[in-house]
Formats: structure tokens, sequence, C-alpha cells
């Protein structure tokens, strides 16, 4: 695999924690699969390639990808424009987040004892999920750019739902992190678009 596939990964996790806050937003439903996938990257320290965070493949993150195509190829009738925005939003929330010590230090501690929690109850449990969503609250909720989700209110206003979001939003910066760590740039989102494609068709079909 190379650098550019390792970061279209990463990437992808953006994206795909942005579709299914999206998805949560507008409709209350998300696939357990991808939900499991999402919340697992957030516990894998020493992965051997960026694939392991997700799982070992790159299934669950289909949507994620169709989401980054539409993106650059900047097609306005499939443009996926709230999925963008916290894509976008995650990525500078990242950026952020990289200058706070004492936030990193906290989601460091924090994260093991998610990870008995889930030895205990299983990855997609409402436990798993409340105590990520508020690891999310206690940190990045707290620096000063927020990100505004948009959707139906009868569904935000679901503690369980808001949960699930803050807990993906959580997930959707770590890999933001991961993507950075691999060398990606907010650049190559404008300039290096079209060799961005060339490598992610390709990948969408598996």
């Amino acid at each position: 695999m190379n650098p550019i596939q390792e970061q279209l990964i990463a990437l992808g996790g953006v994206f795909q924690a942005a579709v299914l806050v999206d998805r949560i937003a507008k409709t209350g439903q998300s696939a357990e699969a991808a939900m499991g996938c999402m919340l697992g990257s957030l516990l894998i320290r020493d992965p051997k390639d960026t694939l392991e965070v997700f799982g070992g493949d790159d299934l669950n993150l289909r949507d994620g990808y169709r989401a980054m195509v539409s993106a650059l190829e900047r097609d306005p009738a499939s443009l996926q424009r709230e999925p963008l925005r916290y894509a976008l939003s995650m990525l500078n929330l990242e950026r952020q987040l990289s200058k706070r010590d004492d936030l990193l230090d906290v989601i460091g501690r924090r994260l093991p004892q998610i990870q008995s929690q889930v030895e205990h109850f299983g990855i997609t449990h409402e436990n798993v999920i409340a105590a990520s969503g508020a690891l999310y609250q206690d940190t990045l909720s707290t620096l000063r750019q927020r990100i505004q989700v948009q959707g139906d209110m009868r569904n935000l206003q679901q503690p369980s739902n808001a949960a699930k979001i803050r807990a993906l939003l959580l997930a959707g910066i770590r890999s933001a992190r991961l993507w950075r760590q691999l060398g990606g740039h907010r650049w190559q989102l404008v300039f290096s678009r079209r060799k961005l494609l060339k490598e992610l068709y390709p990948m969408m079909r598996g």
C-alpha cells in the first residue's frame, strides 16, 4: 500500500464519521457495524498499518470514500454538503487539539478506561458510546471552535443520539490525527485532487 492510499484510508475515517453523524442527525439511524468500526478505531494503539485501525479492511469506510469523492470531484449534484462541512471542521479541531497537551493527556488517560468497558460490554454498548461521547464533551467541546450539527431536532435531542454523535466526532478527530501523522495536509484537498481521486476510485470498488 502506498503512502497516498494510507492517507486516504485515514481521511476516509474522517469522512465516514461525518457521514454517520449526518445520518443520525437526520434519520436517527446508524449501522452498528460502521459505528463499531469507528469506535474501535479510538482504541488501536500501535497499528501495523492504517487498515488495522479500522478493523483490518476498509469495508466500513465505503460511505466515507463516496463522500470524499463527491467533495474532490466538486460536482454540485453529488456533493454531500453537511458531511463535507463536518469533515473539514474535524480537521480544524484536530489542529487545535494537537496544541493542547492537557486535553491530549485527558484523552490518553481515559481511553484505557473505555477499553475496559468494551471488554466487559462490547464495542457498541450504550455505556461505551456514552463514555466516548463524554470524553469528547470534556475535551474537544471546550475548544473555541464548535461543530454545529444540523438535523431533525427530534433526533438531536435524544440523549442516545447525542452521545453517538459526540463519540463519532471523537473517532473522526482520531482519524484526522492519523491522517496528519501520515503526512496529510489540507492543501492536498485543493491542489492534489486528481491524484487523490486516481487512487480513490479503485479503493471504492474494493
